[in-house]
């Protein structure tokens, strides 16, 4: 039985050949989050700045400039250098405190859910009248609009704005930490082949 069990693992470990898959395709799922959150919050600079300062209707941090541009600076850069894994294992760092910063400052107040469920565990008041307005919103758009062609290109959802999606890419980032780029289709696979 031991035999017939290492021969399977001998099978299953020839897929190492290709372990520089998992590390690419977590990189290249992260780049158009980043690239996205850091070009929009460049592109509106000041107002991205006032919403991070402001303690009434926006996250009242302090240093509010230097907090935007830190977080700006780290998801532009980093979504380039996720791109053509470069220093993955530094900017992994930066983005991974953005995300703890967004997580407990933007959606912690909000729970788990990305997008409100009505039930379950990580359902919470909150999600479950989310969805009962949903309900009700659907009841007003298929009465008086055209439904099926607002729903042509997907169904309507309320957006939670909790931690779930913070929390993943954390998690993502933190395999890139340990792990690197990957081999083969990384800038920092072929500095080390030279360097190291």
């Amino acid at each position: 039985m031991i035999g017939l069990l290492n021969k399977a693992q001998d099978l299953l470990d020839v897929t190492r050949k290709a372990d520089f898959l998992g590390p690419l395709a977590l990189r290249l799922y992260l780049v158009p989050i980043f690239w996205e959150a850091g070009t929009r919050k460049l592109g509106n600079f000041s107002g991205t700045a006032e919403w991070f300062g402001n303690p009434a209707w926006g996250l009242g941090l302090p240093f509010p400039t230097l907090m935007a541009a830190l977080a700006t600076g780290s998801e532009v850069i980093g979504a380039l250098f996720l791109l053509v894994g470069f220093a993955v294992r530094w900017v992994s760092v930066p983005l991974m405190i953005t995300m703890i910063v967004a997580a407990s400052t933007a959606h912690w107040q909000n729970g788990w859910l990305a997008i409100a469920e009505g039930s379950g565990l990580f359902a919470t008041e909150r999600t479950i009248g989310a969805v009962e307005r949903l309900g009700k919103a659907k009841e007003i758009l298929q009465a008086h609009g055209n439904y099926e062609w607002l729903t042509g290109n997907g169904h309507f959802a309320v957006v939670n704005n909790g931690i779930e999606f913070a929390v993943t890419y954390t998690i993502m980032l933190l395999v890139l930490f340990f792990t690197g780029g990957g081999r083969y289709v990384s800038i920092d696979y072929w500095l080390g082949r030279r360097f190291r």
